[in-house]
């Protein structure tokens, strides 16, 4: 709860949680050469450090082209269409051009936009809630993906880059292009327009770098955090049931969704198990700002307030916590995708 309660620690995250992972390692007497190199190579191999830093230079030197494509779009499009599509492509492109990138983007375009302020901040709400669903899809992502993936590479899953595309896409692209439709819904009554003017935030390449180390950090950590805490995932959770490991992982509104991945996902555990755990994060993480990282960027960078992102962010995350609850555990519609 430290980063919940401390400001100092939530501003130093990164190394909070090294700190917590290298202890969590060594009361467990948990420290192995294998557990080092994974946790030093993989946030690399997995592709999510190199995905930041890439899409994040591309980002730095092309946002002025985006947004004068977006004032050139402005002036053709009605703006609903706008809306639905900044929703459900960066909410799927998430997922290869990271939730971080995904957000930066996100919080340029709705500068774009010619919307008040409550119209705004309730679009940039919703369009969180999508970017972070669709980020999970692969490892490259966000750090919840990164951690799932290399906590699971083992026997019995041997998941590979599009392991969480295979089972979770059937309950995440629907729930993307629903939050698309919310997004038109929420917009409201509003018309075309240039964009608003905004104060600039511009980023220089020491910030672009700095961000990418950070991610670096963060994963290292977690995947730390995850190897300490083996032993009383083994011990405690591989005999809770599905269903309430779904509805207690909306703690994740208060904490960072990949600090819980790594505290809870365990290879022994059954798919279902697997998919309560991933999906009750993933839903109840877009409820309050603190839940994940598309929502810490954009209420920071658009200066949205605890209390207006709950007064839509817990009533919307119940909603979609109950509506996936009843599909997930109760409706027979699977379908496994094999990429």
């Amino acid at each position: 709860m430290a980063p919940f309660l401390v400001k100092k620690v939530e501003h130093n995250l990164e190394a909070f949680l090294f700190v917590m992972g290298v202890i969590a390692v060594t009361i467990s007497g948990a420290w192995t050469m294998h557990l080092v190199e994974e946790a030093v190579t993989e946030p690399l191999v997995k592709g999510i450090v190199p995905a930041v830093l890439v899409a994040g230079l591309i980002f730095h030197y092309g946002r002025s082209a985006a947004k004068r494509g977006m004032e050139s779009i402005l002036a053709r499009i009605s703006l609903k269409p706008v809306i639905f599509l900044i929703v459900v492509i960066l909410g799927l492109a998430s997922s290869l051009i990271t939730a971080i990138i995904a957000s930066l983007l996100l919080v340029e375009l709705m500068n774009c936009l010619p919307m008040e302020r409550k119209t705004k901040v309730n679009v940039v709400i919703v369009a969180c809630f999508a970017i972070g669903l669709g980020a999970v899809l692969t490892p490259v992502g966000e750090p919840l993906s990164t951690i799932a993936v290399t906590k699971l590479q083992a026997e019995p899953y041997h998941a590979g880059f599009f392991f969480l595309f295979n089972q979770l896409a059937v309950y995440i692209i629907p729930g993307v292009l629903a939050m698309g439709l919310l997004a038109v819904f929420m917009s409201g009554r509003q018309g075309a327009g240039q964009c608003l003017e905004v104060k600039e935030d511009v980023e220089g390449l020491p910030d672009v770098v700095m961000r990418a180390l950070k991610v670096y950090i963060f994963v290292m950590a977690l995947l730390l955090l995850g190897g300490g805490m083996k032993v009383v995932i083994d011990k405690y959770l591989l005999g809770v049931p599905s269903e309430v490991l779904y509805w207690v992982n909306m703690i994740s509104a208060i904490l960072d969704n990949a600090t819980l991945t790594a505290a809870e996902l365990s290879p022994r555990m059954e798919l279902e198990q697997i998919k309560a755990v991933l999906m009750g994060l993933l839903v109840s993480g877009g409820m309050l700002i603190p839940g994940n990282i598309p929502n810490i960027i954009s209420a920071s960078k658009l200066s949205i307030t605890s209390k207006e992102w709950a007064r839509l962010g817990v009533p919307l995350g119940l909603v979609m916590m109950l509506v996936y609850f009843v599909w997930v555990f109760y409706v027979p519609f699977h379908i496994e995708f094999s990429l």
